[in-house]
């Protein structure tokens, strides 16, 4: 925990164990520095205040390890790797790049086709029942999916989206799983607030600042199982997209596999093999774009336009490259989504989107359902952090 202090003009005298009495959000490593920085947090202290009041409503999932995954870690007792350790898939495929050690292992396959876990623990087949009309939460989703509510495969879900609609196009960004459930949230939000039509056989996609979901493409077959009969599009915009890899096309045809060797999901490997595939064989098809979007659109739009921007984890008022983002989406009005860690990260990213655009948010800031259930360690406040933890659309 940083010191709320940093930046003044003396240094930290030691790590930050002084906490607000107030709204026990921030830390100070002394009491000047808590002094000189009580102008800035008084407008802040309340707002905070009221959100860690209502923390224990962000940490309630409804898995077997959620004390684990949530309190457990918050309180350092467990740490991200120790729990995926537990879980069996540490550092193991798809699952590399959830915890801090597996983002140095050097990424060996292009694409990660497996969950390795049992047939019982992840959705590497057809489901067995139509969709319902609404996915409310992690708990319907995985009863839906027939997952008992012990395995893990939320880690990874978080990212993508799902839902069946009837009607246009839409533009997505950042996570794997944010991908597919939370994905399916911000679309079900967006129709809700009549922002875009429903959806029919099409949907395109632009999905902003695609990071180590680069690394878990596959968990986008599970689009497969929400848009049965749609052939859907989406390109990933952003910095962190190899340049090597800059207008890469993957297709997917099936789904993640498990490790059973007799599974049907193993019955078309080459499902995952771009190289293979025929013209309008896919049903999702996935390309990559080096750069930021306010850079890359003009060569996005020689394609279909798509009709809703969603921005996972965003970071807005973290990086100033945001601003010309920002202020294309504005100009074009296309309506967008944007995702991340905490509330308060929300709340700066709607004060900075506001003040270009000049507006609130079209969608208040919410708590998404199909949040990540594993806390984020080292969080720069008190919160509760979780990956995709809260939405919001302009």
């Amino acid at each position: 925990m940083e010191c709320a202090g940093r930046g003044s003009r003396t240094p930290c005298s030691g790590p930050a164990m002084r906490r607000c009495h107030r709204c026990q959000a921030v830390a100070y490593c002394s009491i000047s520095h808590q002094v000189s920085h009580g102008s800035v947090h008084k407008k802040e202290c309340q707002r905070l205040e009221q959100q860690m009041k209502h923390g224990h409503v962000v940490s309630d999932f409804p898995f077997t390890f959620s004390e684990e995954a949530t309190m457990q870690v918050c309180n350092k007792r467990e740490t991200r790797c120790s729990f995926l350790i537990k879980q069996g898939v540490h550092r193991i495929g798809m699952w590399t790049f959830e915890c801090s050690c597996g983002a140095s292992t050097a990424f060996v396959s292009r694409l990660m086709k497996d969950w390795n876990l049992s047939i019982t623990l992840c959705p590497c087949r057809e489901p067995s029942t139509p969709l319902p009309k609404l996915l409310s939460g992690w708990k319907e989703y995985y009863e839906w999916r027939c997952i008992p509510l012990d395995s893990p495969v939320a880690l990874l879900l978080h990212w993508k989206s799902i839902v069946k609609l009837t009607g246009s196009f839409v533009v997505l960004s950042f996570s794997c799983f944010f991908q597919s459930l939370t994905l399916y949230w911000a679309i079900k939000l967006a129709v809700q607030g009549n922002l875009i039509p429903e959806i029919s056989n099409e949907l395109h996609i632009h999905y902003l600042g695609p990071e180590k979901e680069l690394h878990q493409l596959a968990v986008f077959s599970e689009l497969h199982a929400v848009f049965p009969d749609v052939q859907i599009h989406i390109d990933l915009v952003g910095p962190a997209v190899p340049e090597e890899r800059n207008g890469e096309r993957i297709e997917l045809r099936d789904y993640a596999h498990c490790i059973e060797t007799n599974c049907k999901c193993k019955c078309s490997a080459e499902s995952f093999d771009p190289t293979s595939l025929q013209s309008g064989s896919s049903a999702i098809t996935l390309k990559l774009h080096n750069g930021y979007y306010h850079d890359c659109y003009k060569d996005l739009m020689k394609d279909t336009p798509p009709n809703l921007i969603i921005a996972p984890n965003a970071g807005v008022a973290a990086y100033r490259s945001w601003l010309q983002t920002i202020e294309l989406i504005n100009e074009i009005k296309v309506p967008a989504f944007f995702s991340d860690y905490c509330e308060e990260a929300c709340n700066l990213a709607t004060s900075c989107i506001s003040s270009v655009t000049g507006a609130s948010p079209t969608i208040p800031i919410q708590l998404n359902p199909f949040r990540q259930p594993l806390a984020v360690e080292d969080s720069a406040l008190f919160l509760p952090c979780y990956s995709n933890c809260f939405i919001f659309g302009i």
